[in-house]
């Protein structure tokens, strides 16, 4: 354990698990640093799925294309395509938009 580190015991619970991973996630100062964290994290199909999600979102939110169009495009299966639509227009968390949002208002200045 690191001078500065907090303990960590051992846990089962799920909400205690996610904000650990919240604030690792949040850790890396560059993508470089991130590209480092996930490859230890997920496994080369978890990273695959993650980044194909949040490039379906973004397909969604900047273009017209079809649910078709976007699967024949990327591969990404029509299932997918119509969940990560969902997440980003209607379900209560708003990750994907607040995170769309953030990206678009940084590269705006």
């Amino acid at each position: 354990m690191g001078v500065d580190q907090p303990a960590v015991s051992p846990s089962r619970d799920l909400s205690v698990l996610t904000d650990e991973l919240c604030g690792a996630l949040l850790a890396p100062a560059n993508r470089t640093e991130m590209r480092r964290l996930l490859l230890d994290l997920c496994t080369p199909a978890e990273i695959r799925t993650l980044a194909e999600r949040w490039h379906v979102a973004r397909l969604l939110d900047s273009t017209d294309l079809s649910y078709r169009n976007i699967h024949d495009a990327t591969g990404v299966s029509t299932t997918t395509i119509v969940r990560v639509g969902r997440f980003l227009r209607h379900e209560p968390n708003q990750g994907y938009r607040h995170t769309i949002d953030a990206l678009q208002a940084s590269n705006a200045r």
